[in-house]
């Protein structure tokens, strides 16, 4: 419900912001309530800019502290204690909770108390949930909708989904039917969610792009410093100087089809790529027996976020093989790297960041053979995955945090009167409001 760029009326007022003049056509910011599971090491920076938006006043709301006291993960298998700030630059608190034991969050933990009181006492203009399949989400949407505050949803969900019974198909078809009566737009974050949402919501609900990214400029600034050590990271790791290298970076789950790459890997021709696997979990013992002491394969463990940048800037493609992937954010990473990537028809991200031939491959999940020949036809030849890189690091700019501030700047501006969807003066055209009656 995006369309093309029109020019707004005069502003009531004017002020002026990093350098722009920014209008306004309220007297006040926009309060905005965002509700979320825990602190996200990829969602942070994106609500730090979303925070200096001057005309929206950001509240986040957290219903755990798991991620910020450190936590066993339990799909790395290992404690993790992130190297990024996850709270800076922001305004956040913790919902009180009743019920807490200490773990990944689930359904029902931790169970939060006082969200409608929050919402009541807090003056917000519009909610904005990510995701409605805890009962903290479905208890955040149902108090926004009693106190009469839009309700944007943002969920990572695809029709790309585990097989479903005819009951269970049944039920989720009921539960949207009541969902979508108390939600006022949804925020895509990329072609496959879209869908997802036009199926179980319907073609007229009021849909936003909001792209799933990450910190390009992060990302792409590691990637040019970790440069200058790329000799040194190849020869701590024993690497033959120009000998190509793939890398997976993830966690070592059933799902993650990490075996799928070993078995293409044993596929390749004479100049046999190396291969560095990121990551740890439940598989890892499995993938090293199948590996079977190969010396062209090394298993590398958990590395931090901050330390990904170095293993792109050293390597020729990525490679995420997964099934059931929603997105698979750690894709953006490597293409802000420049590298090109190749992933199953499974990942999400793959419809709106993956062009064949162009920005690197896309295989049929679980498909071996089909990995293999995607690997071969990105390394055939020397500076074929150059140019793909330079291709897939174009592409990402466009799914960058300017183009989610945008996104949810529309979305407000549908659901919330009198707030302009771009602070300059130009919006894009967006769906007339819809009235509802008391």
């Amino acid at each position: 419900m995006v369309g093309s760029a029109s020019v707004l009326p005069a502003a009531h007022k004017t002020a002026n912001f990093h350098g722009k003049t920014h209008m306004f056509t309220r007297g006040r910011p926009l309060r905005l309530a965002y509700f979320v599971s825990h602190p996200i090491q990829y969602q942070a920076p994106l609500l730090r800019r979303i925070a200096q938006e001057p005309d929206i006043d950001l509240e986040v709301f957290f219903s755990s502290d798991h991620t910020v006291r450190g936590y066993v993960d339990q799909g790395f298998r290992v404690k993790v204690e992130w190297d990024v700030p996850l709270l800076a630059g922001y305004r956040s608190s913790f919902l009180p909770r009743w019920r807490d034991a200490g773990a990944e969050p689930g359904f029902a933990r931790p169970l939060n108390h006082c969200i409608f009181q929050r919402l009541e006492q807090g003056g917000f203009d519009a909610v904005w949930s990510h995701g409605y399949s805890t009962a903290n989400s479905l208890r955040v949407i149902a108090s926004a909708a009693m106190l009469r505050i839009p309700v944007l949803l943002r969920a990572e969900s695809t029709l790309h989904d585990r097989e479903r019974s005819p009951t269970k198909l049944l039920t989720k078809d009921l539960f949207f039917r009541v969902l979508r009566s108390q939600v006022s737009a949804v925020l895509a974050i990329g072609e496959a969610n879209a869908r997802y949402w036009r199926h179980y919501l319907g073609e007229d609900m009021p849909m936003f792009r909001m792209p799933y990214a990450v910190d390009n400029a992060f990302f792409q600034r590691s990637a040019e410093e970790a440069a200058a050590g790329r000799d040194a990271l190849r020869a701590e790791l024993g690497l033959e100087p120009q000998r190509p290298v793939i890398l997976f970076a993830s966690k070592l789950q059933e799902r993650k089809r990490c075996a799928d790459l070993v078995a293409a890997h044993a596929m390749l021709g004479a100049a046999r790529p190396c291969l560095l696997i990121v990551g740890d979990g439940e598989e890892r013992k499995h993938l090293e027996q199948q590996a079977g002491g190969n010396p062209d394969i090394r298993f590398l463990g958990f590395r931090n976020q901050t330390e990904l940048p170095r293993f792109f800037d050293l390597c020729d493609v990525f490679v995420l093989p997964s099934r059931h992937e929603p997105w698979g954010l750690v894709v953006n990473e490597a293409m802000n790297a420049g590298l090109p990537v190749v992933v199953s028809d499974d990942v999400g991200c793959q419809e709106d960041l993956v062009r064949e031939g162009e920005t690197g491959a896309v295989f049929p999940v679980g498909g071996v053979r089909a990995l293999a020949e995607a690997l071969e036809r990105v390394l055939c030849e020397p500076g074929v995955a150059a140019r793909m890189g330079l291709a897939a690091r174009a592409r990402i700019d466009a799914f960058s945090f300017e183009q989610d501030v945008a996104g949810l700047r529309q979305a407000l501006a549908w659901c919330v009167p009198g707030f302009s969807a771009i602070p300059c003066g130009i919006a894009l055209d967006i769906p007339a409001r819809r009235e509802t009656s008391d």
